[in-house]
């Protein structure tokens, strides 16, 4: 089949769980022998070659562009995106069996979904998340919240096979009115590996991901300084970078942690394995998950994971309560500390039923079984 990929990222000239999802997707889909092209802004320098997939092609909707100011998206990256895909599907729509684009940037969707019953092609749309109108009026505010929820129905309700990541995003989709089919794809991360047995324990917690406000790092650090009165030998490494990263820094410093808490900033791929692999525990502090692919990760080691309850907050479907890990009630420092100390007390017993639970579950949480039912879709077949 002949399959244009869009999204306004590529790893690894962008890092996240989108972009990976993405080259994942299109170097599968190209190992199959199908015709994939990958539709994206320009994020490498002028008349340099990007770092594609082998036999992927690479075609850009717009220029390179900053895509944040601060922690939030920019405007105008979504807009000229828009209007490339538009321009680009306008051109060569007529070459694609499937058109496979994310729903954010919401532009690119609807670039996508105008033309779809002029051209023919079919429209499968990802929800890696669905925020709520509250969410949108906290993010944008009163005037912002209510366009940027509005530019998100209209998505909704275009005629799609969509798929999403969690039940709690199908359900809203339902919710919403979706104008499809919707399948709920478990499985994000590609080539997981067998179960391990766990190494020992390290007293050592770590979080993993972009310093956003959403997924509320520095609430990590009090926390471990809270756990320390009980667990004295504790210490933290906090990977990964953002504009959170700053206020993280000042609280090691208010805290008197600097020989406590590590914060390196992104570390590559065997370097997060290794630090995970060691650790107590993983922490991941966030109100808003539209998965929670470290989780997954950290469970393939054997290491249980900390997760915090919040209506936004999808990676709490991928804990089973004293299986895993364990689901805090908030971010406070003394939910996320009793949250260490619980793992703590597991000890080995806890480490050996984590990597139980991944054994039972690695097939149903790989991507190659989500690309079982992207299969069934693009054929047109409604995979439940």
């Amino acid at each position: 089949m002949r399959i244009c990929v869009v999204y306004d990222c590529l790893f690894p000239h962008t890092i996240g769980g989108g972009e990976r999802w993405y080259r994942s997707l299109s170097e599968r889909l190209a190992k199959e022998g199908h015709e994939v092209t990958y539709l994206t802004l320009r994020q490498w320098p002028r008349g340099a070659t990007p770092d594609a997939p082998a036999g992927v092609k690479v075609c850009t909707a717009g220029p390179r562009m900053a895509l944040y100011v601060g922690a939030r998206r920019r405007i105008a990256p979504p807009l000229v995106f828009g209007a490339g895909v538009l321009w680009h599907l306008l051109g060569h729509g007529r070459r694609y069996d499937v058109v496979h684009t994310a729903a954010f940037p919401y532009f690119s969707l609807l670039a996508a979904g105008v033309l779809r019953r002029t051209i023919g092609y079919r429209l499968v749309v990802d929800w890696f998340e669905l925020w709520s109108r509250e969410y949108w009026r906290g993010y944008l505010g009163a005037v912002g919240g209510r366009v940027g929820w509005a530019v998100q129905r209209l998505g909704v309700r275009l005629p799609q096979h969509a798929f999403c990541f969690a039940r709690l995003t199908a359900g809203r989709l339902g919710e919403e009115g979706v104008g499809g089919p919707v399948t709920v794809l478990e499985g994000m991360v590609a080539g997981l590996p067998e179960a391990q047995a766990p190494a020992p324990a390290e007293p050592l917690v770590v979080f993993a991901g972009r310093h956003i406000p959403e997924k509320r790092v520095p609430a990590l650090v009090p926390a471990v300084a809270h756990a320390r009165e009980r667990l004295p030998g504790l210490r933290a490494a906090i990977l990964g970078d953002g504009p959170d990263r700053e206020e993280v820094l000042a609280h090691v410093r208010a805290l008197g942690l600097s020989d406590v808490v590590d914060v390196p900033g992104f570390v590559d791929g065997d370097e997060l394995h290794a630090t995970l692999r060691r650790a107590l525990c993983l922490v991941l502090p966030s109100a808003r998950e539209g998965y929670g692919m470290v989780v997954v990760e950290a469970s393939a080691a054997g290491v249980p994971s900390v997760v915090c309850a919040a209506p936004d907050n999808a990676a709490v479907e991928l804990i089973d309560e004293g299986v895993n890990g364990t689901v805090a009630p908030d971010a406070s420092p003394e939910a996320l500390a009793a949250a260490i100390e619980r793992v703590h007390a597991g000890g080995e017993a806890l480490r050996a039923s984590t990597a139980a639970w991944y054994a039972r579950n690695a097939h149903r949480l790989s991507l190659e079984a989500s690309l079982d039912r992207v299969s069934a879709a693009y054929r047109g077949e409604v995979a439940s």
